[in-house]
């Protein structure tokens, strides 16, 4: 019988959440609900030198507003309650005792200052990696080294001590990853891992692995980063008895720098203008304020649908997909194994895209909330019909306001440029007859706007290309814009002709020239 899918997101609140870590928690989101499975988030806390406060809210609204829902965590509890780490810590000590009493970890009672001796004796000797491992716990201060009744006295006194796993000196490791095959490992790579830290509390190595069989975990998706330590784990699981139902591992590739060198990082984001968190994030220790996402103007859905392409494709040529289209085309498989470069163009793209497919009605509020702010008032009906010409001229939601103020603010600056070029003595007799005309239509839109203009053009022997970008100048002030016809239909007639006028009189001595 198939175990039911249950896989973890499981970050530490020592800082705002980064997209790479948002793209981990949707990759799992997505195999949960694909599979019809359980999709657990798990707080790993046992470093609390570490813990930021703020970071664990910051992390349970960022998955919010991504759409990632969970079913199993610190919130909303569940089965295997609780799911912070930290409140598990008296359940960790007794499995760590099964691996010394199976022989496969041991006491080391080395102080700070006897690891870092031991360090610089092997760097005198030219080791490439100094480590605490198979060759050099035998010179160390252990429950391997010492005698029986010395690592008993010392325990009852209270001394300091760690535990650490007993790593074999020669043996090959291998672990079969989703994405990348068959990785093999000898064990002379790998170091005796602290398990238990002097303060009781359970290293990440040994605290990820008890609560992912405790939780009964089938899948861990997680970042390229942890792959080293995956042959660690691997161990860890034989130990302890569990190499039956370990889950299956999936090591993602990196986010990469937009130029392809190196990991993306907040560095990155800062010096290229672009946000590497889902939210805005101030360090509440310096006040040091990040952009985020959300609050640059990036709709969730066009954030989940990009991340999702950071390392995966559906090997066809669609791009946009809803979560539910996500979920139903997923697969570990098609995640590529080599690092994704970051392209916030792309993100942008994604943004734009969303927006456009939104009714007008929807955009409209957008317009109407910058509106409420600068105290100015318009109608539903009229927000509606500009969202409808500027959507396909933004990127993002507070661009309504910035792209399309001209609607309820005329212009008193042109520019120059345009001005020079195209403003006349010729359109300036066009433009007279057309302001006064326009109070002449009975019924006004840009269409009769049009016929109007095209028979003044006629009369004056001039045709539209000839005045269209001056017009434009007069009526908006800006270059260029959605059909200026339309633009005329939504500010009103006696607006549009006020403005002519204004124009007019300002740039005279561009027509006089």
């Amino acid at each position: 019988m198939e175990r039911e899918v249950r896989v973890r997101f499981a970050p530490s609140p020592t800082g705002p959440l980064h997209i790479g870590g948002v793209r981990t928690a949707l990759y799992n989101y997505l195999l949960a609900r694909k599979t019809g499975g359980k999709m657990i988030l798990r707080i790993e806390d046992t470093d609390q030198t570490r813990f930021v406060p703020g970071a664990e809210d910051y992390i349970r609204e960022s998955l919010e507003w991504s759409g990632i829902e969970l079913d199993e965590s610190p919130w909303n509890g569940g089965p295997y309650a609780p799911y912070r780490q930290s409140e598990r810590k008296p359940m960790y000590m007794q499995y760590a005792l099964q691996l010394i009493e199976s022989g496969h970890a041991y006491y080391a009672f080395d102080t700070a200052e006897e690891l870092d001796e031991m360090r610089e004796r092997l760097k005198a000797a030219k080791v490439a990696t100094p480590q605490y491992n198979a060759i050099t716990r035998a010179t160390m201060k252990n429950s391997l080294t010492l005698p029986e009744d010395e690592v008993k006295q010392r325990l009852e006194s209270g001394e300091p001590y760690v535990i650490r796993l007993k790593v074999p000196r020669k043996e090959e490791v291998r672990l079969k990853d989703m994405i990348r095959g068959w990785v093999m490992v000898h064990s002379s790579a790998i170091d005796d891992k602290v398990l238990m830290k002097s303060d009781g509390m359970p290293t990440y190595h040994l605290a990820n692995i008890v609560d992912d069989h405790l939780m009964k975990i089938t899948h861990v998706i997680r970042g390229e980063e942890w792959l080293p330590s995956a042959p660690l784990h691997v161990l860890l699981y034989r130990y302890l008895g569990w190499e039956d139902t370990m889950p299956e591992f999936a090591h993602l590739p990196l986010l990469l720098k937009p130029d392809g060198n190196g990991k993306l990082s907040k560095r990155d984001g800062d010096k290229l203008g672009f946000p590497v968190f889902p939210l805005r994030w101030q360090d509440p220790n310096t006040g040091e304020v990040s952009s985020g996402y959300r609050e640059s103007g990036y709709l969730p859905e066009a954030f989940t649908n990009f991340l999702a392409f950071l390392g995966w494709n559906p090997g066809t040529q669609q791009e946009l997909f809803s979560m539910d289209e996500l979920i139903e085309e997923f697969s570990v498989e098609r995640i590529g194994k080599s690092g994704t470069r970051f392209d916030i163009q792309k993100a942008r793209w994604f943004n734009e895209q969303y927006l456009r497919a939104k009714p007008d009605s929807e955009l409209a509020n957008y317009l109407l909330k910058a509106l409420k702010e600068h105290n100015i008032t318009t109608s539903h009906e009229k927000a509606e019909k500009i969202a409808g010409l500027m959507k396909e001229r933004v990127s993002f939601p507070q661009d309504f306001w910035q792209e399309a103020k001209y609607f309820f603010i005329a212009p008193t600056e042109y520019s120059e440029r345009v001005a020079s070029k195209k403003w006349n003595s010729q359109s300036v007799a066009v433009f007279e007859d057309f302001k006064n005309e326009l109070a002449t239509l009975e019924d006004f839109n840009a269409d009769t706007v049009k016929d109007l203009l095209n028979s003044i053009l006629e009369r004056h022997n001039m045709k539209l290309g000839q005045v269209m970008q001056a017009l434009r100048l007069a009526v908006t002030g800006a270059e260029a814009g959605p059909d200026l016809m339309h633009i005329i239909e939504v500010i009103g007639r006696e607006e549009t002709a006020s403005r002519i006028e204004t124009a007019i009189d300002k740039l005279s001595p561009y027509a006089a020239a």
